[in-house]
């Protein structure tokens, strides 16, 4: 399932012009987490949704 968070982080790296392995690197995670994540089998930690916000704001 889809979910808000899956389609902002998606919505974010396309808008940065990033792949997902160098969003992975940006976010110090791995490629599998941000496919994970953007797929919404799993949600970005507290740590993570921080500098996801932080790189929101360029």
């Amino acid at each position: 399932m889809i979910t808000h968070t899956a389609k902002f982080v998606k919505e974010l790296r396309y808008r940065l012009g990033m792949t997902q392995e160098q969003f992975a690197m940006e976010l110090g995670v791995t490629l599998n987490t941000i496919n994970r994540w953007e797929n919404g089998k799993s949600h970005p930690s507290p740590l993570a949704l921080e500098k996801i916000t932080q790189l929101s704001k360029h």
